[in-house]
C-alpha cells in the first residue's frame, strides 16, 4: 500500500466516523437510544468523556496529548519501518483514522460521541474504537506472524 493510499484510506475512515458522528448527534442524541436488534444491539447517545469502560474522566488533554504522540509514532513508522506487510500497514490506517476521529470529538465537543451498545458488551463504543481496535489487532499478527519472518531476510 503507498504512502497516498494509506493517506487517502485514512482521511476516508475520519470522514466516515464525523459523517455517522453528526447523524447521531442530529437524530439519536434527541431520543436516546434505539433498539435495532432486541436483546443484541441497540444505538445508544453516549457522551464519553474518558476512555474505554469510562475510566480517567474529564482527562481531555491526556487524551489529546496521547492521541497526538500515538499518531505521530505510527507515522513515523509508517516511514522508517522497512518490513511493512499489508497487515501492518492497514492496521496503521485504521488506528491512525480512529484516533483522530476520536481527537476531533475531544477537541471540537468536549466529549467523544459513542453510540453502539451490544448486549454482551456492556461500554458503548463507536466506529473510531472500531477501527483503533481492529487496527491494533491487524499490527498484532504482523508482529507476531510476520515481523520476524521478514526481519530475517
Amino acid at each position: 500500500m503507498s504512502t497516498v493510499l494509506g493517506v487517502i484510506l485514512a482521511a476516508a475512515g475520519v470522514a466516515i466516523d464525523q459523517i455517522i458522528k453528526y447523524i447521531v448527534l442530529d437524530r439519536l442524541a434527541p431520543v436516546g437510544s434505539v433498539q435495532v436488534i432486541p436483546g443484541l444491539l441497540d444505538f445508544t447517545y453516549v457522551e464519553n468523556r474518558g476512555a474505554a469502560f469510562g475510566i480517567l474522566q474529564n482527562r481531555i488533554w491526556f487524551f489529546v496529548v496521547l492521541t497526538v504522540l500515538i499518531s505521530a509514532a505510527v507515522i513515523f513508522l509508517w516511514f522508517r519501518y522497512r518490513h511493512h506487510t499489508v497487515w501492518s500497514r492497514l492496521g496503521a490506517v485504521l488506528i491512525l483514522s480512529g484516533g483522530i476521529g476520536n481527537l476531533i470529538d475531544r477537541l471540537v465537543l468536549g466529549f467523544v460521541v459513542d453510540y453502539i451498545h451490544v448486549s454482551f458488551f456492556p461500554p458503548v463504543f463507536n466506529f473510531a474504537d472500531c477501527c483503533v481496535v481492529i487496527g491494533t489487532v491487524l499490527v498484532m499478527v504482523h508482529v507476531l506472524f510476520f515481523s520476524e519472518r521478514r526481519d530475517a531476510e
